[in-house]
């Protein structure tokens, strides 16, 4: 589902800063070799994150769902000099490809790439952070949203990836909806009713909610 004219994000492209070399070749190499290339942060997604970091100025950041690289690459060139992002993934398949491209970036001494199930790596993490990115398996956004936010300071940003879901949350209410789009559903109206949080629904891409521990 396109949520906005496609001359129209043409033209935002346009006039947001440009995809580099590296970032223009993870996309043709994840449209060309990784399955469902679509989960792939793109242009616009990806400056924002990397502004994002840089206003924030985090210490360090934990991402939850690596994919091919290209989102954790915009948030560690918004790092300071001892910022450090921890970036989750649970495909080992995308290993070289990943750390190729961590390589070639010249920030892979700002960024620790684990492999392995999330649920069971964070609780192994000291924390504290100061901003998390959540862009995995939907069923578990809840569950990683309640490992993290304790580890998050005050004033720290929770971003969590896809909570438009193609817009299945606005699906037919006399239609059966499938267990991805409840549990999408579920976490907005979470972090909606959260006060430890003040919150923002973005509609940039497939939606981001951003949520601001108080």
């Amino acid at each position: 589902m396109e949520f906005i004219d496609p001359a129209l994000l043409t033209y935002c492209e346009n006039h947001s800063s440009e995809e580099d070399y590296l970032l223009k070749k993870i996309t043709r190499e994840t449209q060309a070799k990784v399955m469902m290339p679509r989960m792939i942060s793109g242009h616009l997604q990806g400056k924002m994150l990397e502004l994002f970091t840089k206003m924030q100025n985090p210490k360090t950041i934990l991402e939850i769902g690596t994919y091919t690289g290209y989102s954790g690459i915009c948030m560690a060139r918004g790092l300071g000099k001892d910022g450090t992002l921890i970036t989750l993934d649970i495909n080992d398949e995308l290993e070289t490809m990943v750390r190729g491209f961590f390589e070639e970036s010249g920030l892979s001494d700002k960024i620790d790439y684990r492999l392995g199930n999330a649920m069971e790596i964070i609780p192994t993490l000291p924390g504290p952070f100061d901003m998390a990115f959540i862009d995995a398996d939907k069923i578990n956004y809840i569950n990683y949203y309640d490992l993290i936010i304790d580890k998050i300071n005050p004033g720290g940003i929770i971003l969590a990836d896809n909570v438009l879901w193609s817009g299945k949350i606005l699906a037919d209410e006399n239609l059966p909806i499938d267990k991805n789009t409840q549990a999408i559903l579920d976490f907005n109206t979470l972090i909606q009713n959260d006060s430890r949080v003040e919150n923002v629904l973005l509609p940039i891409r497939d939606g981001v909610m951003m949520a601001r521990k108080i």
